[in-house]
């Protein structure tokens, strides 16, 4: 009776080869699909926050002070102490801040993105100011906030004129601050857009710190993620409720 001969030390090397390409080929799809999966996440939040602002402003109104018979609303101010909830304002009804963390128990919405870490918000003051608000005409409130392609804001900005923006500081989350409290800061190799969108000290860069994000195609030292709230999307659903002359 012919014995059973067992496999080769080279065989058992060879299936080993094969089984090793066969998983490397099927992670690396896998790997692109769970990014691909929590930048589709994070923008499907980033949605919700952008409705959250605009039903914020349409249930946050007051009695204009000096034109009777004029309802103006306003949006939150950002949230500088990480505690999830709208700073308060000064006597003059100005956040103290343009640029801060994401108030988002006040809104309602989540508080950080898909890889963990918190949003960046940025408002204009006027727009956040509860004794001034904002008005829809003739062309509406001025606002300061600009979006540019690069940190240098050399080129045409990409959109300017807008009151509210959003920014999640995407997968790789450099110089973020996370929900367990930590304050990364930037080190000084992230690149310059980047931290042009940070919501901590970014040193000196071309663009105004407090009023200028960067907004462009994702490349290997740039995967922000940027949402912004335009005006007239907010004239249109907020003044619904009334005011807004």
């Amino acid at each position: 009776m012919r014995q059973a001969r067992g496999f080769t030390l080279i065989e058992m090397a060879i299936v080993l080869v094969i089984i090793t390409i066969l998983i490397g080929g099927l992670a690396m799809p896998l790997s692109a699909q769970i990014q691909a999966r929590r930048i589709a996440e994070t923008r499907a939040d980033m949605h919700a926050i952008q409705d959250a602002l605009i039903g914020y402003a349409m249930s946050h109104t007051f009695p204009h002070p000096t034109l009777p018979g004029e309802i103006r609303h306003y949006l939150p101010c950002p949230d500088a102490n990480n505690d999830g909830l709208e700073d308060a304002r000064n006597a003059a009804g100005q956040c103290t801040n343009k640029r801060a963390g994401l108030p988002w128990i006040t809104l309602g919405v989540e508080g950080a993105d898909a890889w963990g870490n918190r949003y960046t918000y940025g408002v204009d003051r006027t727009y956040s100011n509860d004794q001034a608000g904002f008005v829809s005409t003739p062309i509406g409130t001025a606002a300061e906030l600009n979006i540019y392609p690069d940190a240098t804001c050399a080129a045409p900005a990409v959109v300017q004129d807008i009151p509210a923006v959003v920014v999640s500081h995407g997968p790789q989350g450099r110089g973020a601050l996370n929900m367990s409290g930590g304050t990364p800061l930037a080190p000084a190799s992230v690149a310059a857009d980047e931290r042009q969108n940070l919501n901590i000290a970014t040193g000196s860069l071309p663009c105004n710190n407090s009023t200028s994000f960067v907004s462009r195609t994702p490349t290997d030292d740039f995967d922000d993620l940027v949402m912004w709230l335009s005006k007239y999307p907010l004239f249109n659903r907020a003044c619904q409720a009334g005011g807004c002359p």
